[in-house]
């Protein structure tokens, strides 16, 4: 097959460039403008014969033709910053990317066959009144708060999407990940996981943000790509689909376990709290294991232990 990857030099996306590359035949070809995304990711394979890197911007519209004239089997599109500390500095390209990206790739696939996945969020949640957080719940987001940029813009994805399928009759699944984790994040991307073993590794303040009593679940990445495989190996799916783990930690009780792991003596400081920062994030994940047969499968230890070894590695 002939598979795009956008966003394929970060986080996930570069976990799916290696997993794919080393286990199928498939010609892969990844699109990213780097602007948080790292070649350093994606190195090892685009020597590969069937591995190919383009610097293109999805929210530019030349690039609905380039990508109509390769004829891809499968997109999946994970051409956006996750992140806070990246979607808060680059508010109005976060949103560009989320609507304006996304329509360009739903106009590049339009009266064709190629399958399309788009990577969702759990942001479209919100803060949210009710929990765990269901397909079904609508959400609860300020339109107008520091995080809109990135919470209605996947927001908007979801809307246009659905309106191209119901037009267009498209094939389009959607993943909506929850708090995913693993090697190739960025040491420097400011979430949960990356900041607190970075924090220990390098003896500086493991800094939590309000009390630290939200409430997170943590799926390692190789759980999360078994599901996104799973949504677009399967048969045709009409819904959003969780993607997460139901394990739930408090952000203090996160910092305490990497604390102990790594025997740090790092000390940690309380922090300004985050605006609109959900209190409570879970998925319920009955859909998944019902349509997808799938459950995670990684235990937070097992993950969290991966991780530190990876970031071990880098500082060698």
């Amino acid at each position: 097959m002939r598979i795009l990857i956008t966003g394929g030099c970060g986080f996930i996306g570069s976990n799916l460039v290696e997993k794919l590359h080393n286990e199928t035949d498939d010609e892969i070809f990844i699109i990213d403008n780097l602007s948080t995304g790292k070649m350093e990711n994606i190195q090892e394979y685009i020597d590969s014969s069937r591995v190919k890197f383009i610097k293109d911007d999805i929210r530019d519209s030349s690039i609905i033709n380039k990508i109509r004239k390769q004829k891809f089997d499968v997109i999946y599109n994970f051409a956006c910053p996750a992140s806070p500390k990246y979607y808060l500095k680059n508010s109005i390209e976060t949103w560009e990317c989320s609507v304006l990206g996304v329509r360009n790739l739903l106009e590049s696939i339009k009266g064709t066959k190629t399958k399309l996945f788009h990577s969702s969020t759990s942001e479209v949640y919100g803060d949210a009144t009710i929990h765990p957080q269901s397909e079904d719940y609508w959400g609860n987001v300020n339109p107008y708060g520091v995080r809109a940029c990135y919470d209605e813009g996947k927001r908007a994805a979801e809307a246009l999407i659905f309106n191209y399928i119901d037009s267009y009759q498209l094939d389009v699944r959607i993943g909506r990940i929850f708090n995913t984790y693993g090697p190739k994040m960025n040491e420097q991307d400011g979430r949960i996981i990356s900041n607190f073993v970075n924090q220990a590794l390098n003896n500086n303040d493991i800094t939590v943000y309000g009390t630290g009593e939200q409430r997170r679940s943590f799926c390692f990445i190789t759980d999360t790509l078994d599901a996104i495989l799973l949504m677009m190996n399967g048969k045709k799916i009409t819904s959003p689909i969780n993607v997460g783990t139901t394990y739930e930690l408090s952000v203090l009780e996160v910092a305490e376990i990497v604390k102990r792991v790594l025997n740090s003596n790092s000390p940690i400081v309380f922090c300004e709290s985050m605006q609109d920062d959900p209190q409570k994030r879970r998925p319920n994940i009955e859909k998944a294991e019902k349509i997808l047969n799938w459950k995670p499968k990684v235990t937070f230890e097992e993950g969290l232990s991966k991780t530190i070894e990876y970031y071990k590695s880098r500082m060698m």
